[in-house]
């Protein structure tokens, strides 16, 4: 799922290999970007220096700044997905217990980097898409995909969670996670861990 900018930019001026890899290579160095800095890190400069192609080429394969952190947004969104969908196989096979559970909800709600600077800058980027209508769209696809994976993950797990449950089970995350930052709790993603496998339990 793309905006209709990345839509018409990847056709107009992506359509050849040379071009689909110099797209690639700048959504892939606007994610980094995003996810060390957070929006205000996704600049065209920086994501060209990044990707090691000339300034131009940003706006040659973007139609515009939105249009490059819509691609960063997604390229993101999609490879922790992508990720969560490889632990669940191993999980199918492998150890099932409510740890092991916990620890992959939380890699998909909170990211894999259990730091706290890393985690304030997640839960920044969230709060940061209300404050852009375009990237709404692209949101709301990636978070319907991400809820039919935890509901898989739950499910092959052995845990009654329909979606409203798991509705609650995402917002204790939430909460345990703010709550922690704001009493400046050193390591929210335990304090997260712990109230959900209470709740799982």
């Amino acid at each position: 799922m793309t905006s209709g900018g990345s839509a018409a930019s990847a056709g107009n001026t992506a359509s050849t290999p040379k071009g689909e890899r110099r797209r690639s290579a700048l959504a892939a160095a606007a994610a980094e970007l995003l996810v060390e800095g957070g929006f205000g890190a996704v600049r065209h400069r920086a994501v060209a220096e990044r990707a090691g192609l000339p300034l131009a080429s940003t706006t040659y394969y973007f139609d515009s700044l939105d249009d490059l952190v819509c691609a960063a947004v997604e390229r993101y969104g999609r490879a922790e997905l992508a990720a969560g969908r490889e632990r669940l196989a191993e999980l199918a096979t492998e150890n099932r217990g409510v740890d092991a559970v916990v620890e992959l909800v939380l890699d998909l709600l909170l990211g894999p980097d259990p730091h706290e600077e890393a985690v304030i800058l997640r839960y920044e980027r969230l709060v940061g898409t209300g404050r852009r209508p375009h990237l709404r769209p692209l949101m709301r696809v990636l978070s319907a995909e991400l809820r039919e994976l935890l509901s898989e993950i739950f499910v092959r797990s052995g845990f009654d969670v329909d979606a409203a449950r798991l509705e609650r089970l995402i917002a204790l995350v939430d909460g345990a996670v703010v709550n922690a930052l704001v009493a400046v709790e050193p390591d929210p993603r335990s304090v997260a861990a712990r109230m959900l496998r209470d709740a799982l339990s």
